[in-house]
């Protein structure tokens, strides 16, 4: 990662969400690498979704960063869901929609789209979509990481 006058100058953040389909208890989880420096973040919420746990994971890392690394604009995030990561290069057809679906209903996750949408401009961000489940390699797998956690957690709160 480079560094600006001895500071990063840029992130790396893995995230994942995950969600008990039939209890509908859900987790999230985002591993943030500032300078060497590795961050985990993680929540669990119950009465959700798949997507709100993936939304919440990128959401929750970017206030983060916000809070308390106010001078880093630069980020690579890695995620397994094409959701996500295409949110900001549907931005324009989400304002022309009026964040509406085409029967005039409001998309789902709302709330957070425009939360991740409204954080994401602050910064300069990669959006990288990574394959899901991948086998342990050599070098860490964050986003492997990320997914056991949050996997964990949901396990954890449905016994």
């Amino acid at each position: 990662m480079m560094t600006f006058n001895g500071q990063p100058e840029e992130a790396e953040i893995y995230t994942d969400g995950s969600c008990h389909t039939q209890s509908r208890e859900g987790a999230w989880v985002a591993i943030i690498l500032i300078g060497g420096v590795k961050t985990v973040l993680s929540g669990q919420v119950p009465d959700t979704t798949h997507n709100r746990m993936e939304l919440l994971a990128v959401r929750e890392a970017l206030c983060y960063l916000e809070t308390n690394h106010s001078s880093l604009r630069k980020l690579k995030i890695f995620a397994d869901s094409q959701y996500v990561i295409g949110i900001s290069d549907r931005k324009n057809k989400l304002e022309a929609s009026g964040y509406s679906t085409k029967k005039g209903n409001p998309i789902q996750n709302l709330d957070l789209v425009l939360d991740l949408l409204k954080l994401s401009a602050s910064f300069s961000i990669d959006w990288i979509k990574i394959k899901a489940h991948q086998k342990k390699g050599e070098k860490p797998d964050y986003n492997m990481d990320a997914d056991k956690l949050a996997r964990k957690i949901v396990r954890e709160r449905t016994r």
